[in-house]
C-alpha cells in the first residue's frame, strides 16, 4: 500500500492558485487542497493524509475524514513537521511506502532518514496537473464516443431512441 502524507499548509503556500486563495479565504485553500487531494487518491489508488499545524491554537489534535481522505489538525504545542515525523514512523511496514508530500527542506531530509520518500510541493502540482489533464480527456472521449448498435438505424430513428433514453419524449 502507498501512503501519501501531505504537509497541508506547505503545499497550499506553494501551488500559486492556494497560494492566492489563501489571502482571502484559507479555509476555502483548505477545502480545496482536500478535494484536490481526493482527486489524487481516487486516482492513483494511494491513501493520502493531509497534516495542518494547529500549534498556535489552544486544543487537542483533530483528526476526521472529507471525500475519504484523513485530516488531521495537530495538538496545540506540535507542529505538522513533528506529526509527519511521528507518522511516517507509525505507518511505515515491509508493504506500505510512505511519500511525504513537502517542501520544507529539513523536513524532506528527516522523512528520507526515516525510510519515507519524498514529493515536493512542485512535483506534487506537476503530477496533480497531469491526473487532472488524463480525467478530462477521459471524460471527453467518454462523451464523444457514440454508442454503437448492432441495428443498422437511420439517424433520426438514433435520435428519438436518444430522446426516449433521455426521458425527454
Amino acid at each position: 500500500m502507498d501512503i501519501l502524507l501531505v504537509d497541508g499548509y506547505n503545499i497550499i503556500g506553494a501551488w500559486p492558485q492556494l497560494q492566492q486563495l489563501k489571502s482571502d479565504d484559507l479555509e476555502g485553500a483548505r477545502d480545496l487542497l482536500i478535494a484536490k487531494m481526493a482527486e489524487y487518491q481516487a486516482y492513483t489508488g494511494f491513501k493520502v493524509i493531509i497534516v495542518f499545524d494547529a500549534h498556535l491554537v489552544p486544543g487537542i489534535q483533530q483528526v476526521f475524514n472529507q471525500h475519504d481522505v484523513t485530516i488531521i489538525f495537530t495538538n496545540e504545542n506540535e507542529t505538522a513537521d513533528e506529526k509527519i515525523e511521528q507518522l511516517v514512523v507509525e505507518l511505515k511496514g515491509v508493504l506500505t511506502q510512505i511519500h511525504v508530500a513537502t517542501s520544507d527542506y529539513a523536513e524532506q531530509k528527516a522523512i528520507f532518514g526515516q525510510g519515507a520518500l519524498r514529493k515536493s510541493a512542485r512535483e506534487l502540482l506537476i503530477e496533480m496537473e497531469k491526473i487532472e489533464n488524463n480525467i478530462e480527456q477521459n471524460i471527453e472521449t467518454h462523451y464523444t464516443e457514440k454508442r454503437q448498435s448492432k441495428i443498422r438505424l437511420s439517424p433520426e430513428i438514433q435520435e428519438k431512441f436518444e430522446k426516449m433514453r433521455r426521458g425527454l419524449i
